[in-house]
């Protein structure tokens, strides 16, 4: 409520001044700016004081997590299987702080280079008297969970023992991983994940025909699969065969493992699976041999006590895998020749915040063939593909360095469609048995979303110089004409992919056009298939490197660089947090949904895997 009243004192003083008084509820302009003043310099002094005890936090952060621990004798190193697995990943320290001050649980990501070096390093270390795995909930894909379970194993020919515990749940990657652990331990009350393998790729045809979308599609390859959740509402027999395919292949994998190391015949882990042991009770899992012993969590640890001398609970001493690995390793001289170890992994664009941009990993390998003091490289691809164009210029820069160095390929989980195509080239490629891979073939992709912008009351009108100009133009259908363009266009893509592949792999045109048609293979199929040189992981491929280079003397450098904690705090400050708070949501749906955002949608000749494919 306001009013506006004016006050006369007299007819002179009228003259000489006119007084206007503005009130608002009784309260004077002036005193309200004053309040307003007051309350905007409050919040002002409010926002830093926080940003002040922010800082400090931080930086209390910083000496905690950059101070190098101290080891003790017999300690253990306690892997968490936990978060989100990265083949290369940094802590995020807003993250993590926000997770204690908030109570957020959101699952940090984890670097597969990080749990591998620990692994590495407990074993030679004298004060590590054995592993603690505790398993939770770990986002990761089965070559990845295949290499650290060859770690563990490597681990053991040290003498020195493996447990792992379930508190909640074993899922079945997990319990992969663990099952070569000396004994495993679950809560009474806890669950073992353990029915097999399935893929259910999601299809949105329905949905985009409901809202007027219309997908235009331009493909070369039977197999090829990316599409179909697109124009299909159910798999394509082709689709549907190469997926048995090689989930089988994983499966029977894991199988082969898990047997050798619980000693349980295949035949009765599938009979198990068939069972469903989430639902069984708890002690199945011992009577079939698949769990030691039913522990709660203070009877895990006080097992841990007892086979310590007797160390109280409260004086087990614990390391985890970051701690650990801060620990520098005794002086050694000074070796200047390296082998360098580039990691490229995610979706693959020309510019993106996350995946592989080939701009910036362009600049890296150009550094790399630059360097002297580098010997040879280490190509360690992570990706479904992405960008056929982006692809390309990758591959250049590659087949550059490799004139002046041994370049060898590692695959990780996926080395598919555009990740293929980067690695085509190398001197050498490795793969693990379980990694996808191949899917040679591309697509082309663009959208009408005429019937939409009827619905919603937009219209379009048109002026052009030549026929083509308004090329791609999302408000209308494409004219025969212009599909015939689009598909010679991704036809002559497809050529280029099979002509790369074929250089690379010292093969025939028609031999690649044989074994692509955008199949996907496992890879034990790919070995068989010639497109990769041996099965193995990481360390096989550098030392692959370190034989081609004849070296004697070395040391292994990672690339890109990781960044100093001040840097990380600051990106990681700026990151967005609505995207953190839907991720923490969306658990592992979270990479599908980003990878649809950002990648998939987006016109253009792509070369890539499904990219919301959920592997179970």
């Amino acid at each position: 409520f306001v009013t506006i009243r004016l006050e006369t004192k007299n007819t002179t003083r009228l003259r000489q001044k006119r007084l206007f008084t503005i009130q608002a509820n009784g309260i004077t302009m002036k005193q309200f700016l004053k309040f307003s003043l007051a309350s905007a310099l409050g919040v002002v002094i409010a926002l830093v004081v926080l940003s002040l005890i922010w800082l400090l936090v931080l930086l209390g952060l910083a000496s905690s997590t950059e101070s190098t621990p101290k080891l003790q004798n017999n300690t253990l190193l306690k892997i968490e299987l936990k978060g989100v697995l990265s083949d290369y990943a940094q802590e995020d320290p807003f993250s993590e702080v926000a997770n204690e001050l908030f109570g957020m649980d959101q699952a940090a990501k984890i670097g597969l280079d990080e749990i591998l070096a620990a692994i590495k390093k407990a074993k030679n270390n004298e004060n590590i008297s054995g592993i603690y795995i505790e398993s939770s909930s770990l986002q990761c894909g089965i070559a990845s969970a295949q290499e650290i379970r060859k770690a563990l194993s490597e681990f053991k020919e040290s003498g020195k023992f493996i447990y792992a515990y379930a508190n909640e749940l074993f899922d079945q990657k997990e319990y992969y991983i663990c099952s070569v652990a000396d004994s495993l331990f679950l809560d009474p009350n806890g669950i073992l994940h353990f029915a097999g393998m399935s893929a259910t790729p999601v299809f949105l045809t329905e949905m985009l025909d409901k809202i007027g979308i219309e997908p235009e599609i331009f493909k070369v390859g039977t197999y090829k699969s990316a599409v179909e959740p697109l124009i299909n509402k159910e798999m394509s027999k082709e689709n549907r065969e190469q997926t048995l395919s090689y989930l089988s292949g994983m499966w029977n994998n894991m199988l082969q493992e898990i047997s050798a190391d619980r000693n349980i015949s295949v035949d009765k882990l599938n009979q198990l699976a068939d069972r469903f042991m989430s639902l069984q009770p708890t002690k199945e899992t011992v009577e079939n041999g698949l769990i030691d012993d039913l522990f709660y969590p203070l009877e895990m640890m006080q097992f841990f006590a007892d086979k310590l001398d007797s160390v109280k609970v409260k004086d087990l001493k614990m390391i985890s895998v970051r701690a650990l690995n801060k620990i520098p390793e005794k002086q050694t001289e000074f070796i200047k020749e390296k082998v360098a170890v580039l990691y490229a992994q995610g979706g693959i664009s020309t510019e993106a915040p996350d995946g592989i941009s080939s701009k910036k990993l362009v600049r890296e390998i150009d550094k790399l063939r630059e360097n002297e003091s580098v010997k040879a490289v280490v190509l360690r691809v992570n990706s479904p593909g992405g960008s056929a164009f982006a692809s390309e210029q990758i591959w250049y820069a590659l087949g550059e360095l490799k004139k002046e160095k041994p370049l060898v390929v590692s695959m990780g989980d996926y080395a598919a469609s555009g990740g293929y195509y980067i690695s085509c080239n190398a001197d050498k490629i490795i793969a693990a048995p379980t990694t996808l891979t191949g899917s040679i073939g591309i697509f082309g992709l663009f959208f009408n979303v005429r019937e939409l912008t009827e619905k919603i009351g937009l219209d379009f009108d048109m002026v052009k110089t030549n026929q083509h100009a308004d090329f791609g133009d999302f408000s209308r259908k494409m004219t025969p004409a212009e599909k015939v363009l689009m598909q010679n266009s991704v036809e002559r893509g497809y050529d280029l992919f099979v002509e790369r592949c074929a250089q690379g792999r010292g093969m025939e045109n028609h031999q690649i056009r044989l074994i692509g048609e955008g199949r996907v293979w496992t890879g034990e199929q790919a070995l068989e298939r010639k497109l990769v040189d041996e099965l193995g992981y990481l360390d096989q491929a550098i030392d692959a490197a370190v034989e081609l280079a004849e070296l004697e003397k070395y040391r292994v450098v990672t690339y890109p660089e990781k960044k100093d904690f001040m840097t990380r705090v600051l990106e990681s400050m700026n990151k967005n947090v609505s995207t953190r708070i839907i991720k923490n949501y969306l658990s592992e749906y979270f990479p599908g949904l980003q990878e649809l955002t950002e990648t998939k949608l987006e016109p253009g000749i792509l070369a890539r895997m499904p990219y919301n494919l959920i592997i179970q």
